[in-house]
């Protein structure tokens, strides 16, 4: 994604001759006056200059994984307080990360967009193991923008990554894999992203190409031959990585797209593949006979989910598979996508703005009160009639709905579209593409999405596992340095405009100024396995015995109690015909200490390990973190569409305090050693007689987060934002968050009839 989009405005002042401004962050304007050209010979211009910009560009390749590993640390396993059965380890990894093979990633990492400069697989693989110190990782470039070359490439890399270990005891294991990024007009066709992660790394069974969901506008240059004209000459010291840019739309447009209707196996390899919708993965992914996982991830991220995005589509038949699609991405670098809210942006399928209340603000609404006011302003007459057409007018737009508002801050939009009462809200939080709600779906012939919870980053920087400490803005969003814009009269006017999502770029569709408000540092996917191997790891994740962290490394343990055959640890599902009881525990992650360890300077060297880990390691001391609380939520799945999701979803059903030993309810729950145990049984299960999933929240005691007040909002007594304060470039914008971890559910229902 862009970090600065060009103004509809540009051209417009460039044709009349006036200045237009190549600004740099915290430095002043620099109007380069263009002559005033007739139209052939400037146009003739501009498309020389794009010609010999293309012709400048160069394949940008994997880079080099540095050959050594580290040392492996002791397993985290249970011990005293937070003793549970089983006793496997506990080992963290983060499932989702971007390498600027991924064509957003390579946008923010240029330097005249605030970017550091490539970081290609390697960066992810030295990253992931000398300054995250992680377990295991798998690498999700957009197949979109993948070409054969590139797979290749990373496919090698990943290889490199692996050698690196020792195999019978790896410091690391590196899963391969991709991101198929599907994006649907409304809700009736959006499914959203997901990751694929492959088990192997060779054989037969691997697939020769990447498969890609239909998003055309990932085929084309998201910027026209003016700015490909102006932005090597904004910054020449730096052109040649903005020649490689646009060099890889060159790559991209290369590569013929794979007939339709041909098995994959009989494709070509020099082919770019599409799976219009999961169903179509699904049956791609079989004809190869792949081990895979399937995340669904962002899934209530605004930015791409339709205003009343829901889970439906993929209860569709065909459009799930139980088998892959054993985990969900519950939190990452982008928001968290946990909380389920009855509000919606928009009502009857787009077509109404719904009112405000002291829960939400619709941004739609929000546009008509801008317009609004600067229409009182300037003493118009017809102000209400203004404000009505906002509202339509940015429903019409969906996902690019702040273009509408000429001029419009970010400031402006003060918190609408945000989930106020969330915790790390994603920007535009569509509620019922949430966790929860995919929980309580039921679709026909009660299929059910059992979805165990993880979190991991969804970092565009090569930087998986990036979220153990809060320093330093290493986030996705422009983190300073220079950042480059085109001004060309885009003022604040009195009226909203139409505007048609498909005739717009994709730097024009997102708005990434204010999406810099929400993001943080990357969560953790954990699981607990018999042992560090890579089949060991992926058949924790197949059967979701796995919990997701917002970034620390908390331990967690829940189990059933009282299943038949003994203790069922998270992610599990079973028939009971009495109460159930689980065991939950957990333990504060360790404390951390400045810097890296020796073992990382020593392997990285000072250089890389300044450029890479920015001199900050995962760097753990011997103390730990308190747990604050511990919380149970309560989801019973729909029977018929009639039910209503808010009287299903008990959030929290259950609440111990972690601060002193309890009684009643909680009398077996213990406080110790940083962590607490709290046991607990539902006695309204055999009344209900209805299958009910659990699941564990543990929240540390609140540290200060990157980010953790999105938009710094100054509210009144009823929670409306009355301004807000958007975090400026290179500034971490600390606040109080109550870092938490969230297991997977376990799902109980009544012994079926025979």
């Amino acid at each position: 994604m862009l970090a600065a989009r060009p103004r509809p405005g540009l051209a417009a002042a460039v044709r009349r001759g006036n200045a237009v401004q190549l600004k740099q962050r915290g430095g002043d304007s620099h109007p380069a006056r263009v002559p005033r050209l007739s139209t052939a010979v400037r146009r003739a211009a501009l498309c020389a200059f794009a010609m010999v910009c293309a012709a400048c560009g160069q394949h940008e390749g994997p880079g080099e994984v540095t050959q050594a590993s580290r040392p492996v640390a002791p397993a985290a396993v249970p011990a005293g307080a937070a003793a549970a059965a089983g006793a496997k380890q506990i080992l963290f990894g983060d499932l989702h990360a971007h390498t600027t093979f991924s064509l957003d990633a390579f946008a923010i990492s240029l330097p005249l967009l605030g970017g550091e400069g490539a970081h290609p697989p390697a960066d992810a693989c030295d990253y992931a193991r000398f300054c995250a110190a992680l377990d295991f990782w798998s690498i999700n470039d957009h197949a979109e923008g993948l070409t054969p070359r590139h797979w290749r490439e990373t496919q090698q890399a990943l290889r490199d990554c692996n050698a690196a270990a020792d195999a019978a005891n790896p410091d690391l294991v590196s899963f391969l894999g991709w991101e198929w990024t599907q994006v649907g007009g409304d809700a009736a066709s959006h499914y959203g992203h997901r990751n694929v992660v492959l088990r192997d790394m060779d054989g037969a069974n691997l697939p020769r190409r990447p498969i890609a969901a239909p998003r055309a506008e990932f085929q084309r240059a998201p910027v026209g031959p003016l700015a490909r004209w102006l932005m090597p000459l904004a910054d020449f010291a730096n052109r040649q990585r903005i020649f490689n840019w646009f060099h890889r739309f060159e790559e991209i447009a290369a590569v013929p797209h794979c007939p339709q209707g041909v098995p994959t196996r009989a494709l070509p390899d020099d082919c770019l593949e599409i799976a219009r919708n999961p169903a179509e993965l699904f049956e791609k992914l079989d004809g190869w006979g792949a081990a895979a996982l399937v995340i669904p991830h962002g899934t209530t991220w605004g930015l791409n989910a339709p205003p009343r995005a829901n889970w439906r589509p993929a209860l569709r038949p065909g459009q799930h598979d139980p088998a892959r699609e054993t985990l969900i991405e519950v939190y990452s670098g982008h928001g968290s996508a946990e909380e389920y809210r009855p509000w919606r942006a928009a009502l009857a399928d787009g077509a109404f703005c719904p009112l405000p209340d002291a829960s939400h603000l619709p941004c739609c609404w929000r546009a008509g009160e801008i317009v609004r006011a600067r229409c009182e302003a300037e003493g118009g007459a017809d102000c209400e009639t203004r404000a009505a057409a906002a509202r339509e007018n940015y429903i019409a737009a969906g996902v690019a709905g702040h273009n509408t508002v000429p001029g419009a801050t970010v400031a402006d939009w003060l918190d609408c579209g945000q989930c106020r009462d969330c915790f790390a809200p994603a920007m535009d939080h569509r509620p019922g593409m949430s966790v929860q709600a995919a929980l309580s779906q039921t679709g026909e012939a009660g299929a059910r999405l059992r979805f165990g919870l993880i979190a991991s980053s969804d970092t565009h920087r090569a930087r998986p596992g990036n979220g153990f400490k809060e320093r330093g803005r290493i986030t996705d969003a422009t983190s300073g340095g220079r950042r480059w814009s085109l001004r060309g009269g885009e003022r604040p006017v009195a009226r909203s405009r139409r505007v048609v999502l498909e005739e717009l770029p994709l730097s024009q569709r997102r708005y990434t100024e204010r999406q810099a408000s929400f993001y943080g540092s990357g969560g953790l996917v954990a699981v607990h396995a018999a042992g560090r191997t890579r089949g060991d790891i992926f058949a924790a994740l197949e059967r979701r015995e796995a919990y997701g962290s917002s970034g620390p490394r908390i331990l967690l343990w829940f189990n059933l109690l009282n299943a038949p055959g003994g203790a069922l640890p998270m992610g599990g599902e079973t028939a009971l015909a009495e109460a159930p009881r689980f065991r939950a525990a957990a333990v504060g992650a360790r404390m951390q200490q400045p810097g890296c360890p020796a073992s990382a300077r020593d392997k990285l060297g000072a250089a890389r390990l300044s450029r890479l880990c920015a001199d900050e390691c995962h760097h753990p001391g011997d103390s730990r973190h308190r747990i604050a609380a511990i919380e149970i939520v309560r989801i019973r799945p729909r029977q018929s569409e009639a039910e209503s999701p808010e009287m299903l979803i008990e959030d929290p059903w259950l609440r111990f305090d972690c601060t002193a030993t309890a009684s009643g309810a909680a009398a077996a729950a213990t406080v110790a050693e940083g962590g607490c145990t709290f046991e607990f049984s539902d006695p309204d299960f055999t009344a209900a007689a209805r299958e009910t999933a659990y699941y564990v929240r543990a929240l540390q005691f609140p540290t200060p987060a990157i980010n953790g007040d999105p938009l710094r909002c100054e509210r009144d007594a009823a929670g409306r934002c009355l301004r807000a304060h958007p975090c400026p470039p290179g500034d971490d914008c600390l606040a109080p968050v109550a870092e938490r971890a969230w297991s997977s559910p376990i799902w109980v229902h009544p012994p079926r009839a025979q």
